[in-house]
This record gives structure tokens, sequence and C-alpha cells, in this order.
């Protein structure tokens, strides 16, 4: 029982921290299960660290969320901008190309390309908002760009941040863009897993708490200290840590 909460508790911290930052949560999640064989590891559990991610998510914005009268048009671009990647994930499912892409070489290699590719989008200074510059043709290309995290090492958060940075939206207004597209992205996850299990007996256990409890609360301290952190400093300490994590692949695969 001990032993089943402490991995519960490990896979809560790769997913509620991981999920928000630009280091890739799948990336983590595959890696780490690599090295441990994690007895309490399921598709039931995945979903549940997903949904407390998703609860965290929404908690945090629920004032923009429920604010619908005056946040209709912002609702409504996030929707736009979570299409492609929710028609193209589904594709990817549903063929099951998307575990082909579940290997420690293209894991290294995206960590690697696209850790230089935040550093250069986030190089320069820019101060463009969502309330003024978030329109459809930003949040479609933002959106496009966040089809590549459907390869693990690319990082939704990363590429989305990425994105909205290149399109020169400030540090802190390109991470609650990149927040806000999370929800669409973790409920269409979500979605999948429940999809795979619905024709499977369920047994809702103390663990499956767990790990929405624990994933929810990781899930809403990695955010509020992100955007304060990032509202200071640049995106470097992650573009490193990025890179760390690729030459150490490396050494191993090469």
């Amino acid at each position: 029982m001990f032993q089943n909460i402490i991995e519960v508790l490990i896979l809560s911290v790769i997913q509620g921290v991981s999920e928000f930052l630009p280091v890739s949560s799948s990336a983590h999640l595959i890696l780490v299960s690599s090295l441990y064989e994690f007895k309490s590891n399921s598709l039931l559990i995945d979903i549940s660290l997903h949904l407390g991610s998703l609860l965290a998510i929404i908690y945090f914005f629920r004032e923009e969320l429920l604010d619908i009268k005056n946040n209709k048009r912002l609702l409504s671009l996030i929707v736009l901008g979570s299409i492609p990647l929710i028609v193209v994930g589904y594709i990817l499912y549903s063929t099951n190309f998307i575990y082909a892409l579940r290997d420690i070489k293209v894991i290294a290699w995206t960590t690697l390309v696209f850790a230089i590719v935040l550093y250069i989008a986030d190089k320069n200074r820019f101060d463009k908002k969502i309330s003024t510059n978030l329109n459809i043709q930003t949040i479609f290309f933002i959106g496009l760009f966040q089809v590549l995290s459907l390869v693990p090492g690319v990082s939704r958060a990363g590429i989305t941040i990425t994105a909205a940075r290149i399109l020169k939206f400030n540090r802190v207004d390109s991470s609650k863009i990149s927040f806000l597209l999370s929800i669409p992205a973790l409920g269409g996850a979500s979605f999948l897993g429940l999809k795979d299990i619905v024709n499977q007996p369920i047994e809702l256990n103390y663990l499956v708490f767990v790990a929405i409890i624990s994933s929810f609360i990781l899930s809403f301290l990695t955010v509020k200290f992100f955007l304060i952190y990032i509202n200071k400093f640049s995106m470097n300490a992650f573009v490193i840590y990025r890179i760390i994590i690729a030459l150490i692949l490396f050494s191993l695969i090469y």
C-alpha cells in the first residue's frame, strides 16, 4: 500500500510539474516508465493524473472561464486554436501511430532541437498582450505549432510558448495562452483515455483519488509560481535543463 502511494505521488510530481513547464511531461513519463516498472501505473491512473491537472488549470482560470459575457471572444479563440491538435491527435491515436513516436532517440533529438528553438524565440523582448493582440490568425498559428507536441520531447507548453513568443507576445501572456490551450488538450487526452477503458471493468480505489488530488495540487502550484517566475526571468533555465537531459540521453543511446 505505502509503495503504491509513493509511486502515484512520483507520477503526480512528473505530471503536475512538467505538464505546464516547457520540458515535456510525456517525455518524462516515458523515461521514468522505462527506468522503473511502477506496479501502480495504469491507464486509469494516467487519466486521473491528467484529470487532476485539468481541474487545477480550470480552477486557476475560473474567473476568466466563468465570466463568459466578457471573455466570450477569448474562449472562442481558445477552442479554435485547439482544433488542429484535437483533429491530428485523434488521427494519430486511432491509427496507433502515436506509439511509434514513443522512442528514446526521438525524445533526445526533440528535447534538444526545441530547446534551441525556445531559446531563439525567447531571446528578444516583446510586449504584445492577449487583450489586444490575440486574434484568429495568431491563435491558429499557435494551434498549428501545438500539433508538434504530439511528439514526445517537444513539450506542449514549450511549443505554444515558443509560437506565442515568435508572434511577439510577452512572456507572461505567452504562458497564459499556453495554459488556456491546455484545457482542451487535457480534456481531449482524458476523453481518449476514457474511450479506451469504457468496456473494461473500472475499480475506483484510493490510488485514483490520491492521483487526482496530488496532481491537482502540484499542477496548481506549478502554474502559480511559473507565472511569478516568468515575469522576472527568461526561459534560459528550462533551455539549459532540456539540453542537459538531451545530452544524457545521447550518451546512453550512442
